[in-house]
């Protein structure tokens, strides 16, 4: 397949999305332009992110350091606009790398996390932007700080390590329907004085931007199925 099929291809699903997106603002009464969206490119081959970057996509979401590292290092002189979220799981050992290649971490979702990326933002002397992710569902399986106790992780996250949680962040359970989950998040932020609300995948996306999200982490919709790992 040319880079230039993968090229257009890529560029009317980007499109497809900002006007899904544009649609669920207006449907929410919300400003216009007021969801960011993060194209998720784990696993995804090289030509199918180039091609998000040549259609102008510039916030890109990556799960693992490692791999963020080696796609976007080489990346990052080229588009010196672009943002790096962190969206999946960290390890404390990984959290000097993490401070160094992203601009913003979604996934604080424990002490030692929290304390791990305090000690680095300091020996890096930078102050970067994180979420708190909040397990709305509860699931034993999946990451996230239980939605009871994250008003006080939220506070020992600023207090205690000196973060700056700007935001929640949450991944529903696959077998819910997502709106509660959205409305749930949202109305938690609201409470303890965030302004941002991450959440909505491919498949939940303009409901998320209808109910309050400020950032839409889409993969699949824009790039296609990924890769196995």
């Amino acid at each position: 397949m040319s880079q230039s099929f993968i090229d257009a291809e890529v560029a009317a699903n980007l499109d497809d999305v900002r006007t899904a997106i544009a649609q669920a603002e207006a449907d929410g009464g919300r400003t216009k332009g007021a969801v960011a969206l993060i194209g998720v490119s784990k696993q995804q081959p090289d030509e199918r992110v180039d091609a998000a970057l040549n259609a102008g996509l510039r916030i890109f979401g990556e799960n693992r350091v490692q791999e963020a590292d080696g796609r976007w290092t080489q990346r990052r002189p080229s588009y010196p606009d672009m943002e790096l979220h962190l969206i999946g799981p960290l390890q404390t050992n990984k959290a000097k790398d993490a401070v160094r290649i992203f601009d913003v971490i979604q996934t604080v979702d424990r002490p030692r996390i929290a304390a791990a990326l305090a000690r680095a933002m300091a020996d890096a002397d930078r102050a970067l932007p994180c979420f708190v992710q909040v397990n709305t569902g509860q699931e034993p399986q999946k990451a996230g700080v239980a939605p009871a106790d994250t008003a006080a992780f939220v506070k020992e996250c600023q207090d205690v390590h000196g973060l700056n949680i700007v935001g929640l962040m949450c991944i529903p359970p696959a077998e819910d329907a997502p709106a509660p989950h959205f409305a749930f998040l949202k109305d938690m932020a609201d409470e303890l004085g965030l302004a941002q609300v991450s959440m909505g995948m491919s498949a939940d996306f303009p409901a998320a931007a209808e109910l309050g999200a400020t950032h839409v982490r889409v993969g699949s919709a824009i790039f296609g199925v990924r890769a196995k790992p």
